[in-house]
């Protein structure tokens, strides 16, 4: 065998059912990950929103990771809309972030009313993919809750 023959092929790779078999990836990059950066010290959270009688009009949820609070969803009732609930939400996931300790918030978002949202509240771009969802653009955003120093 020369130096630029191909190598036995001494591996396979098959598509698995996504649930079982993603955990062990999932938990290989945790591992890789927090030997670089540390633990993850991951913690899931849930704001809800409520009417007077209870019922539910808007909410976040999403993860405490590295001292930086993930909004994974945001929505509020259409009903709600326009009416400060957003805003009060938002105000709540950063005290929140505080609580915890947190340097900044980050999220994303497709909608061009919502990204006006989150500039009017302080958020900043960090970047964008285009066509994603087709025919519109991902926007990921961030709020620095403190000074960062290297």
């Amino acid at each position: 065998m020369t130096e630029n023959s191909p190598q036995p092929k001494n591996f396979s790779i098959r598509r698995e059912a996504a649930p079982d078999s993603g955990q062990m990836t999932r938990e290989a990059l945790a591992a890789e990950v927090a030997s670089e950066f540390g633990p993850r010290e991951e913690s899931a959270f849930v704001l809800a929103a409520r009417d007077a009688s209870g019922g539910w009009i808007g909410g976040i949820n999403g993860l405490i990771h590295w001292r930086w609070l993930y909004v994974a969803q945001f929505v509020v009732a259409s009903d709600w809309r326009g009416k400060g609930l957003g805003r009060a939400l938002l105000a709540e996931a950063e005290s929140l972030a505080r609580e915890n300790g947190c340097v900044g918030i980050y999220l994303d978002t497709f909608s061009p009313r919502a990204l006006d949202f989150y500039r009017a509240n302080g958020f900043v771009v960090a970047g964008q993919i285009a066509n994603f969802p087709p025919g519109a653009a991902r926007t990921y955003l961030s709020k620095a809750l403190c000074i960062f120093r290297n």
